[in-house]
């Protein structure tokens, strides 16, 4: 049985905005170029172009072999993942492409491997000479390649010229392709935020060929791929955080943290953490549930976890900040108190509330060191982290790679859940919920 790599890419120069995309067949135990293929699509997005891409890829591989074994490498996280099946497709415009590149071979004759941008430069230059030769009011053509030289490949390759948009995908797909962004955010509060497959699906903002990467996808980090085989990173740590239920300090919006009155749940709040243990139990991928030692957490992890059939672990990594002599006052008893202090706090990371309380820089310190300790001790598993608002949304800065400021441009509901799952490569996943609608 033949085997070949298939390498493509798409850009858009505007996103959307003119697009092309490129693709190129090698014979996989050569390293020979075989088929070089381009074209410039009209004005599209970056993900329908990569897609294209792949399609145009995996139709050249056919025709050359309609019985050989492909390994598909690109530099799109969002594309691999979801060709892979870890990730979901929830944009109704991304489902006809998908579909479309999973009949080209049969199941199980294609993987996928993400590489970085700097290993796919033939595919890369291919579609920005297609985008190129339409800016000048021409068609690609194979003659003008100069990807394979960039690309250090072999000679005497066969190049083949794309087929058109409405051809190849039929103008119902094509279509559905130039109608708007492709950024796949599955944020819906029914999704299943509790299982490892569920909980990696993310959005891939792309940027074009020419103006750089995608802001979080191409940063990832990848584990090189001996042989045949796609990246074994192996199933995530997936930790699904729970904000603890509401406590009589939560609807007046006071500063609730470690050092206060350590406050425990009020009715609202201990109805809350019922329904999320109903809902959880539902899903039943929970495997372990830890908490913060604070009284808060504790029972609502105790209620979840009796729902569940498991036991609680106590973290003390998971406590909330110490607000120091704001503990217990509202933000506008803050300001009118200690004027220069919050506006110290505002400003820096590394500022501290009034009393000797603990900054954000330090208490970002204290979650990652946290996370590190639970991703390797969870690896593989599904854990209910029980916390506060702070150390989620630490967690989730840390995951998504956001400046220390980010945390005060999130809102967490009590009793509101968000999962981020960790990989092996060291790369991980966000999904953000906000359930308390739902809860009450």
């Amino acid at each position: 049985m033949r085997e070949f790599v298939v390498e493509a890419d798409g850009g858009s120069r505007g996103n959307p905005g003119p697009a092309g995309y490129g693709a190129v067949v090698r014979d996989a135990a050569t390293g020979e170029t075989l088929v070089e293929v381009a074209e410039h699509l009209g004005v599209v997005t970056n993900n329908v172009a990569e897609y294209r891409g792949l399609l145009a890829g995996l139709r050249a591989a056919r025709e050359l072999d309609p019985d050989a074994r492909v390994h598909v490498r690109m530099d799109s996280k969002l594309v691999v993942e979801q060709m892979s099946g870890r990730w979901k497709i929830k944009h109704p415009d991304m489902k006809p492409l998908a579909a479309e590149a999973a009949r080209v071979f049969p199941p199980g004759r294609v993987t996928y491997e993400w590489i970085p941008r700097a290993d796919n430069k033939h595919a890369d230059r291919l579609a920005n000479e297609a985008m190129d030769a339409s800016a000048r009011g021409e068609q690609w053509s194979p003659a003008e390649s100069t990807a394979e030289l960039d690309a250090g490949g072999a000679a005497g390759r066969r190049a083949v010229t794309a087929r058109t948009a409405g051809a190849a995908i039929g103008e119902r797909v094509a279509q559905a392709a130039r109608t708007g962004a492709e950024v796949d955010a599955d944020t819906d509060a029914g999704a299943d935020v509790d299982t490892g497959a569920d909980a990696d699906t993310g959005a891939d903002a792309d940027t074009d060929a020419d103006t750089g990467e995608d802001a979080d996808m191409r940063a990832a980090k990848t584990v090189a791929s001996p042989g045949w085989g796609p990246p074994d990173m192996g199933a995530p740590a997936t930790f699904v955080l729970l904000r603890h239920g509401e406590t009589p300090l939560t609807p007046q919006k006071r500063f609730s943290g470690s050092g206060g009155s350590d406050p425990s749940l009020s009715s609202v709040g201990r109805e809350q953490a019922e329904r999320v243990a109903a809902s959880l139990a539902r899903r039943g991928t929970v495997q372990a549930v830890v908490a913060s030692p604070l009284a808060r957490t504790r029972e609502t992890a105790g209620i979840v976890a009796a729902r569940l059939g498991l036991e609680v672990t106590i973290e003390e990594g998971l406590r909330e900040t110490d607000f120091g002599a704001w503990e217990g006052l509202t933000f506008g008893e803050v300001r009118e108190r200690y004027p220069a202090d919050l506006d110290a706090w505002l400003s820096s990371p590394d500022a501290r509330p009034t009393g000797g309380g603990e900054s954000f820089a330090a208490t970002g310190e204290r979650v990652a060191a946290t996370r590190d300790r639970l991703v390797p001790a969870y690896a593989g598993r599904t854990v209910l982290l029980v916390s506060h608002v702070t150390p989620i949304k630490t967690f989730l800065r840390l995951a998504l790679g956001a400046p220390p400021e980010s945390l005060f441009r999130m809102e967490l509901s009590a009793a509101s859940l968000s999962a981020v799952a960790y990989y092996a490569d060291g790369g991980a996943s966000v999904r953000l919920f906000n359930e308390t609608s739902h809860l009450r």
